[in-house]
């Protein structure tokens, strides 16, 4: 009798334990953990060769913000070129 008595109480116990879990975990397991999130800083110059620094946050390849960095900012000269060859922002 006593044996069962035990035997009960292990399961009850992982029930218990088992049912806490899934009420405080379920809303928080998403796919989220395979997401690809990253920030890079890149100047990005417009035709008059002004360039700004930026903060871009970028998500599976995707821009997902960009922030200008104050101060971060220079004039080119008229003939100046770009020589980078990838103009991709989050590449």
């Amino acid at each position: 009798m006593n044996r069962l008595i035990v035997i009960g109480l292990i399961i009850m116990l992982f029930l218990i334990t088992g049912l806490f879990l899934l009420l405080n975990y379920a809303g928080t397991l998403t796919g989220k953990a395979i997401s690809s999130e990253y920030a890079v800083t890149k100047a990005i110059c417009n035709e008059t060769n002004f360039c700004q620094d930026y903060i871009i946050t970028c998500e599976n390849s995707s821009v997902i913000s960009l922030e200008p960095i104050t101060g971060a900012v220079i004039q080119h000269e008229k003939d100046w070129k770009d020589l980078r060859k990838n103009k991709d922002l989050c590449g």
